[in-house]
């Protein structure tokens, strides 16, 4: 079985690589695709052609994706979670630094200076004092989400010397395994705000994280504070944030994303979203989800999807049937009767669910004739389904 890949960007030849020329069609102008890889085009309005099974994000965020109607479709949506950790944990150290030296204002300065070099090193030696500025040991880091940047960035921190804590309610298992035994815990949002001299933001923009940091909590953080935003723009409440910057209590805000409200504040380095623009970046983002889009085209199996659940089964020898569906009562019972009425005896079975939406995976000795399919699809509530 031959797949048909539509990209919607420039994708590393790190990733294209993955997908083998003999099996895989792959451009940016492909009638039916069974495949979508993108990095930051903007899918909102873009009519989807019926054919596409799985959309790849060759990153983490997933804003410029329109997930809920993808999941209605039965459309699976990966993404390259921890990919470009790296990338944005050293852009992230590199922001304390240009906060806490006031460095891009220095450099500013210098840039402005007339008359000849007489004249610019006296100018320089008075007007260093205006940058004056603070040392990293000893100060305070609170890192808000602690998914794979935040715990790179909380575990990188500790190592300059300076004290961490952290705060995220959802930590996964695998996260905490990897965050330092050095790393303090927050019981709340307040509790690390009220301790930060520096805070770093690493959560997605979903409902519950917009403005996340308001007018309440900017009154809360340390006074002098050091505020860095490398994960989302909306994530903090940039009204609030200029009082603030006014104010004094912030220091310093240093942002991967501009906005016309602050970017010329005096305060304010702000930053052409160059978080995961790095070659090793785009190149590991753009091979796991490239790897990821193969093997669910391939074998039906599901990682790092953001509206569907991640379903792993080997497979058996035989034949395998993918289905998506709503998460109703009844499903696998329907489906295993569907099978059954087929005289298809079932090897191996996997279903997961994930809010709204679920997935199955089954295993059979057998080829599933083409009625079966259709009255697999005819089921109430199935999304998608097909054979591998």
């Amino acid at each position: 079985m031959n797949f048909k890949i539509q990209t919607l960007n420039n994708i590393s030849p790190a990733g294209l690589e993955r997908l083998p020329r003999d099996r895989y069609e792959i451009a940016d102008d492909i009638d039916d695709p069974d495949a979508i890889l993108l990095r930051s085009q903007n899918m909102h309005d873009m009519a989807l052609p019926g054919s596409v099974k799985v959309i790849g994000r060759a990153g983490a965020g997933v804003n410029n994706i329109p997930l809920d109607s993808m999941s209605a479709k039965g459309v699976l949506v990966l993404n390259a979670p921890g990919a470009n950790a790296n990338a944005v944990k050293e852009l992230v150290i590199a922001g304390m630094f240009l906060g806490a030296r006031n460095l891009c204002q220095a450099w500013s300065y210098v840039q402005n200076l007339e008359g000849d070099d007489e004249a610019l090193h006296k100018a320089v030696e008075a007007g260093k004092k205006q940058f004056r500025g603070i040392e990293l040991p000893g100060r305070t880091l609170g890192v808000v989400g602690l998914g794979a940047i935040g715990v790179e960035v909380a575990n990188a921190a500790l190592s300059l010397g300076m004290d961490v804590i952290g705060y995220d309610p959802a930590i996964t298992v695998h996260r905490a395994w990897q965050l330092s035994s050095g790393v303090a815990q927050a019981e709340n949002l307040s509790q690390l705000c009220r301790r930060a001299e520096f805070l770093t933001v690493h959560v997605p923009l979903v409902d519950k994280t917009r403005n996340l940091i308001d007018a309440d909590m900017l009154g809360q953080l340390h006074q002098d504070v050091v505020l860095l935003n490398f994960a989302r723009n909306g994530i903090i409440d940039e009204a609030a944030l200029a009082k603030a910057l006014d104010s004094g209590r912030v220091r310093m805000y240093v942002t991967d994303f501009p906005s016309n409200e602050l970017k010329s504040h005096p305060r304010v380095t702000a930053l052409p979203h160059l978080g995961a623009s790095t070659g090793e970046a785009e190149d590991n983002c753009a091979a796991m989800v490239a790897q990821n889009v193969r093997d669910f085209l391939e074998n039906g199996n599901i990682r790092h999807s953001v509206n569907f659940p991640s379903v792993i089964l080997p497979r058996s020898k035989g034949y395998r049937v993918a289905i998506a569906n709503a998460n109703v009562p009844n499903m696998l019972g329907q489906i295993s009767t569907c099978l059954a009425d087929a005289n298809l005896n079932i090897v191996d079975m996997l279903n997961k669910s994930r809010g709204d939406v679920a997935y199955t995976l089954v295993d059979v000795e057998t080829e599933v004739p083409d009625a079966t399919v259709a009255s697999l699809a005819a089921i109430e509530g199935v999304l998608n389904v097909r054979t591998l």
